[in-house]
């Protein structure tokens, strides 16, 4: 005959299998959940026609040749408007888009790449400045990025190439639907070219450094 105790030791080991035993199918529960959660997620995004791994694919620069799509509702694709691109070197350099022109929806992201090469055999520091051609359509060529927010050093021989991500305003008038976007590059502490005839500098023309 087991003594007291003997028997409350007992009941308390009964009691810690079965709460072992609990523990274990609430983790084997746990772990079939979550492979059973990749199956339920893909039936819902297929269910709701979402393709997130597309999504992202959109979303990575450089996934198109010479595009950038942005997931953007504010796209206008009952026009198009085509941008051309022009490159005037006011020095001793190679300076020219990568392409001539690209067609566009207004509200829709884009991008283009200018390249530069400096052929002298000195370093030089540069800077480029904006021109726009019609001149209403400046407040309307909104751009996210480009090499014409800094100056660069670039030394003898040195090739660059750079990048202009942007976005034209849907709210631009219905009767433009060319835009030419020109870019003067210039030595800074040079004498600074004035913009070509017919366009509207975007952004303020510096001194000449002494």
């Amino acid at each position: 005959m087991s003594s007291p105790n003997e028997s409350g030791r007992q009941a308390i080991r009964r009691d810690n299998r079965r709460m072992v035993g609990k523990l274990l199918v609430v983790t084997v529960a746990m772990f079939g959940f979550g492979y059973a959660l990749v199956p339920m997620y893909q039936a819902i995004c297929d269910a709701l026609g979402i393709n997130v791994l597309s999504l992202s694919e959109r979303l990575v620069p450089g996934n198109a040749s010479h595009r950038a799509t942005a997931v953007n509702t504010q796209v206008d694709t009952s026009r198009t408007i085509t941008v051309e691109f022009d490159a005037n070197a006011r020095g001793p350099w190679d300076f020219k888009p990568a392409m001539r022109s690209i067609t566009v929806h207004p509200g829709e992201m884009a991008t283009v790449m200018y390249e530069f090469r400096n052929v002298q055999n000195r370093t030089m520091a540069a800077q480029a400045i904006p021109s726009y051609a019609p001149k209403q359509a400046t407040a309307h060529f909104n751009k996210l990025e480009c090499f014409c927010f800094n100056e660069y050093m670039l030394q003898p021989g040195e090739s660059k190439e750079w990048p202009v991500v942007f976005v034209i305003d849907p709210k631009l008038p219905r009767d433009v639907t060319t835009i030419t976007l020109s870019y003067t590059f210039f030595e800074v502490g040079g004498r600074v070219p004035a913009a070509p005839a017919g366009f509207q500098s975007a952004a303020p023309v510096q001194e000449p450094r002494s």
